[in-house]
């Protein structure tokens, strides 16, 4: 895939609401990602990688699809801005940030979302009480995949 049309497809994005888009032509594939850490918006993530003739068995079952946990109307779901690994804890054997019960205020952090080996706190987008918590820690998570409600 020639630079300048994934620079021109950059640019196109650049001006929309698009988060994620991705291209497939021939043998490559093109995914560019963006998104927020922090509040600060982060570069255009450009990934290109030839695309594999037939996926190995255990890869398709281990890609397997992950049930949406349902959420209480009267909750709000905090959910994953990305795909990753979902972590309680700062780290291995350190407290969690939050429990079912604990309150929060906006901006708190309350799970990490491990990307690309890349730590992303996940701060908590309205006052209340953690409702529950809908993923295990270590499991992995999809975009938009609801994780803890606060009520």
């Amino acid at each position: 895939m020639d630079i300048r049309k994934i620079k021109k497809l950059i640019d196109l994005l650049a001006d929309t609401d698009v988060v994620e888009f991705e291209i497939q032509e021939g043998e490559e594939a093109l995914r560019i990602c963006r998104g927020t850490v922090h509040g600060a918006t982060a570069a255009p993530m450009v990934v290109q990688a030839p695309v594999a003739a037939a996926p190995a068995p255990a890869a398709a079952a281990a890609a397997a699809p992950v049930a949406a946990q349902p959420v209480a109307p009267s909750a709000h779901a905090v959910c994953s801005p990305m795909v990753g690994t979902f972590y309680r804890s700062p780290s291995p054997g350190a407290a969690v940030f939050v429990e079912p019960g604990s309150k929060v205020n906006a901006g708190d952090v309350i799970c990490i979302i491990e990307a690309m080996k890349m730590m992303n706190h996940i701060e908590a987008d309205k006052a209340g009480t953690i409702g529950e918590i809908l993923v295990e820690d270590g499991q992995p998570v999809e975009f938009d995949q609801p994780l803890v409600t606060i009520v």
